[in-house]
């Protein structure tokens, strides 16, 4: 995997320690196809994009009616890893950002007998001066919007864990703590 400890080390130190999350559970058959598509790839960035108070949000094309999620997508393995960062939430967002805090680092277990899937996903804080939405990988983002991170806490999470899909729960994981990494940092 191009995302190793040789990528990881410097973003630490410019970005700080992350918060370690370990999470397993059991995916579907069609979460499996998701997490497999690319076999070289088993790692992803989620970025909590905050203009002030407002946090960016995304929905793809195949997500259940009022699913919304922070952005984010792979590094490519020729790709400089902020660079990768910041073409995602161009991607996904229309957004230029500024990475601020490594908030996250997770190592997940897929299970699915007898091929299970280990992924890593790195959370970061970004932040951006840009005030307009516009995703520009139409094809992939359905649509962007800005919300909370109350909301994202409350309304959107019990509508993540509604879905009883994997996948979802997972994310629940990963905002959690991503949330209480930013409370941390602002107290």
């Amino acid at each position: 995997m191009h995302v190793d400890e040789a990528v990881l080390a410097p973003l630490r130190e410019r970005y700080g320690e992350p918060v370690l999350l370990d999470w397993e559970g059991e995916i579907s058959e069609r979460e499996h196809s998701l997490a497999t598509y690319d076999p070289r790839r088993m790692h992803d960035v989620t970025l909590f994009i905050f203009n002030g108070e407002r946090l960016a949000l995304i929905r793809k094309p195949g997500f259940e009616p009022g699913i919304w999620r922070p952005p984010g997508g792979g590094v490519k393995a020729d790709e400089d890893f902020v660079a990768g960062v910041e073409r995602e939430a161009l991607e996904e967002t229309g957004l230029r950002v500024e990475l601020q805090r490594y908030l996250v680092a997770a190592t997940a277990r897929f299970l699915y007998e007898p091929h299970d899937v280990s992924w890593r996903t790195h959370v970061f804080l970004a932040t951006t001066d840009d005030v307009e939405l516009a995703p520009q990988d139409t094809e992939e983002i359905q649509a962007a919007r800005w919300g909370t991170l109350p909301e994202l806490s409350g309304p959107l999470r019990e509508r993540l864990l509604a879905t009883g899909r994997a996948f979802w729960r997972y994310r629940v994981a990963l905002h959690d703590a991503a949330a209480e990494a930013i409370a941390a940092d602002s107290v």
